[in-house]
């Protein structure tokens, strides 16, 4: 793996992420020759990561009450008119 020191990387940062991303490697960041961070691709994410994905179903209007007839404030103004 690849490193460099921050001063090299603060310089040259958006060709140093561009060359991470086209050649998919790691770059470790190094301060004082000690590595303090590495530079990865991201991985492209999978169907598996979404396990919730697809699993909500449209069931009507979430606004409505559910029964109109259990609300007893309802049954009340219908019995006043």
């Amino acid at each position: 793996m690849e490193s460099i020191p921050v001063s090299k990387f603060k310089a040259q940062c958006l060709g140093i992420l561009e060359e991470v991303r086209r050649q998919r490697k790691r770059i470790v960041i190094t301060k004082r020759g000690k590595p303090i961070a590495e530079i990865r691709p991201v991985e492209p994410e999978s169907q598996e990561s979404l396990p919730l994905k697809d699993t909500v179903v449209f069931m009507g209007d979430i606004l409505s009450p559910v029964a109109l007839e259990d609300w007893e404030v309802l049954a009340e103004e219908r019995e006043e008119k």
